[in-house]
């Protein structure tokens, strides 16, 4: 007769906190426990259970094959706690979201998909635009919430901070630059470069790394999106310098090679939220959707 297996829904939170937040003294803040509170529910649920749930890597806990399973298997359980909260908000079972191109398709798509399977009653309205737009359309209450990569510099919205990722170079597999292991400002000296609009303030900055280094690329095309630089990489039109989240997330972009750029500004994603009233609940257990199931990727650090 098989062994019982009995269940603990503190342990269970914490596991949950711990995917969320990636660190054990983050999920220790987010449920207000000391971090070693923390360890031993989780070594306490790993020998309940008998897998071991998270792995050390480069000084941090990833979690592992098992770890990950167990997480998909718990959001049903989360999304049934989620239902006692009380009657849903009126209005709250659409969500409104909008944001960039270059955060919709495949990235925010696929996560809808998954987010939406569980949940039959509820609906996403989805559109895009640019960061302008997110910004304004979510400080107006139009949308429910919005995904950037900037951060706005006037009051109405909240913001939630995603992913910290480091900048940098996409281009072909066969560009003569696809065999360093990471990309230096005096690489792009004459390099043939697809470079992001004026319009936004990281083209600024970058001609300003560029210039101090006395560097001057070859400017063969300018895009508005780093999902539009990419698409001309890959036709090998020259490389680009690109916030790599989420065009560089696993099994995204193939036929693109991407090398980080160390030397140029961090990037950031923000979910945005209005000021003006309560994260909708909807909004809620989307954010934490997203930040539970995000692939892991070399370039980007959840925050």
């Amino acid at each position: 007769m098989p062994r019982k297996v009995w269940h603990s829904l503190p342990e269970y939170q914490t596991f949950r906190a711990m995917m969320e937040a990636g660190s054990t003294a983050a999920a220790a803040t987010r449920l207000g426990l000391s971090q070693s509170a923390v360890s031993r529910s989780l070594a306490s649920l790993e020998a309940r259970i008998g897998t071991v749930l998270f792995e050390r890597e480069a000084g941090r806990l990833r979690p592992s094959a098992a770890g990950a399973a167990l997480n998909a298997r718990l959001d049903p359980l989360f999304a049934a706690l989620d239902q006692l909260e009380g009657p849903p908000e009126p209005g709250a079972e659409t969500l409104r979201v909008i944001a960039p191109p270059s955060y919709v398709t495949p990235f925010l798509t696929g996560q809808m998909g998954g987010f939406l399977k569980p949940r039959p009653d509820a609906r996403i309205s989805l559109e895009f635009g640019t960061s302008e737009d997110v910004i304004l359309g979510v400080r107006a209450g139009r949308f429910d919430m919005g995904l950037v990569g900037v951060e706005p510099t006037r009051a109405g919205t909240r913001l939630q901070p995603l992913v910290r990722s480091v900048a940098v170079c996409v281009m072909a597999p066969e560009h003569p630059l696809a065999g360093r292991t990471e990309i230096a400002p005096d690489d792009l000296h004459g390099a043939a470069m697809i470079a992001i609009a004026y319009r936004h303030r990281r083209r600024g900055q970058l001609d300003q790394l560029l210039m101090s280094h006395g560097v001057r690329p070859h400017i063969v095309a300018e895009v508005s999106s780093s999902a539009a630089a990419a698409d001309l990489a890959r036709a090998g039109l020259g490389l680009a310098v690109i916030n790599p989240f989420p065009t560089a997330l696993p099994d995204t972009n193939p036929g693109l090679v991407f090398r980080p750029f160390p030397e140029a500004p961090a990037y950031q994603s923000y979910f945005l939220t209005p000021d003006s009233r309560p994260v909708t609940r909807l909004a809620r257990q989307f954010i934490q959707h997203v930040r539970l199931h995000l692939p892991p990727s070399p370039f980007s650090t959840l925050v």
